[in-house]
């Protein structure tokens, strides 16, 4: 494997030897298909065929029944769950790999179709106005319950045990999905939060739960086997449309992250067409630029990678480690392929969701 290529040279995440700096990124599947959400024989295969990526972040895995809001997605809060995410870890470390979970909760982003009827939980009884994957199709979103503090404890204490569950799991770390629509975002946006106690108001507030589940995780596990998915990239659908506190906001949560030895911090780039707005600067590389500067860890950049944005990423600094979603489905070993100057195969995006092995584990590689 070519060592000029930056995108294929070794680097070192905390304790960690990474191969190669090319991170597969989360990518929900919906191949969980069975009542208790277990990964199954298809997830060992799956993963174990794209362990020659620098680092394998899972599909976000529920971190407690409360969580869940997509569609056969596995979890981590039994003990069957950590019994089968175990025999992932061994089929990827077995092949040389390494491997973090992301643990995710979906707040108000999931629907009552998961729950019994039941609204789902969130930081407010605000409707996002988003769409929600169910067993029975994309159903829009209703107004969700106001957690509780109660509530806001229980979440905070799932988060710890899940993140103890990943490491009797095998893992080699967790990130906390702290990102996008989901429910740390949504205690971060004041569209989503209109609450009055310590968990709102202003940023310091807002921001409270995903540093409280953090300072909670890692009393668990060491903070070297923990990563961040955070930042301003948003669907800016719904009530989540970028204003000048989103950048803010972020940038508060970034600053704050330093003080913690994190194992990386994974930044979207923009999810949407930004410009004539507050954050139309962060269009394209802009998001990187702006806060690399503020960022002292490993950085991981994500959302529209190529192998020659990768590259040119790593090589002016911008980014440490790369993150690629949809080329590393239809193409597992992706470093490979890189390597070669392969082609890089299109993925079927009607088999993203679908159930089985059809558009999952039957991908060849460059070499087959």
């Amino acid at each position: 494997m070519s060592a000029t290529q930056p995108l294929l040279q070794p680097y070192k995440m905390g304790e960690y030897q990474l191969a190669n700096r090319v991170v597969m990124a989360p990518l929900t599947r919906c191949r969980a298909t069975n009542p208790d959400l277990l990964p199954t024989e298809l997830h060992v295969r799956y993963y174990a065929q794209r362990a020659s990526a620098g680092l394998i972040i899972t599909e976000g895995t529920w971190i407690s029944r409360d969580s869940v809001g997509w569609h056969d997605v596995p979890g981590l809060f039994t003990d069957a769950q950590v019994r089968a995410w175990s025999t992932v870890t061994d089929a990827v470390h077995r092949r040389g790999g390494l491997i973090f979970v992301q643990l995710w909760h979906t707040g108000s982003s999931s629907h009552p179709d998961f729950f019994d009827g039941t609204a789902p939980l969130a930081p407010s009884a605000v409707n996002p106005g988003l769409s929600s994957p169910t067993p029975s199709g994309n159903k829009s979103t209703v107004i969700p319950r106001a957690m509780t503090r109660d509530d806001i404890r229980t979440t905070i204490n799932d988060y710890a045990t899940a993140a103890a569950n990943a490491m009797r799991a095998g893992f080699d770390g967790v990130q906390l999905q702290a990102g996008f629509n989901y429910l740390i975002s949504q205690f971060l946006n004041p569209h989503t939060n209109v609450r009055t106690d310590a968990y709102g108001g202003p940023i310091e507030n807002r921001a409270r739960l995903l540093f409280d589940v953090l300072d909670a995780v890692v009393e668990c596990i060491d903070v070297g086997r923990v990563g961040v998915k955070a930042g301003p990239s948003w669907g800016e659908r719904g009530e989540f449309v970028s204003t000048a506190d989103t950048l803010a906001t972020s940038e508060y949560v970034v600053d704050r992250l330093n003080d913690y030895p994190l194992a990386h911090w994974l930044l979207m780039g923009a999810m949407a067409d930004l410009s004539g707005g507050p954050l139309s600067s962060l269009q394209g590389d802009g998001m990187f630029s702006h806060f690399r500067p503020r960022y002292r860890g490993t950085l991981v950049s994500n959302v529209g990678m190529t192998h020659e944005r990768g590259n040119q990423l790593i090589a002016d600094e911008m980014a440490d480690l790369v993150a690629f979603g949809e080329p590393f489905i239809a193409n597992p070993d992706l470093p490979a392929r890189f390597a070669s100057q392969a082609p890089i195969e299109r993925s079927d995006r009607a088999l993203h969701y679908s159930p089985g092995p059809h558009g999952y584990t039957d991908y060849p590689s460059y070499q087959q």
